[in-house]
């Protein structure tokens, strides 16, 4: 059982450093997209290879 709950909280963290990402490309476009616009291809970059983690770490666990 503590297994499947070190997974989850694994899971967890990968989720969290997603939606960081996703939160710092929705602050960029809420309030500084003319400015900081040449930011959002590393970050987009950053969040599709986050969620790629975190769903590849969800299905090799079975979670």
């Amino acid at each position: 059982m503590s297994q499947e709950i070190d997974h989850k909280k694994e899971l967890a963290k990968l989720k969290r450093f997603a939606v960081e990402i996703a939160s710092e490309i929705h602050d960029i476009v809420e309030d500084t997209v003319w400015t900081n616009h040449v930011k959002m291809p590393e970050l987009a970059e950053k969040l599709y290879n986050a969620v790629e983690a975190a769903n590849t770490y969800k299905k090799e666990h079975s979670l």
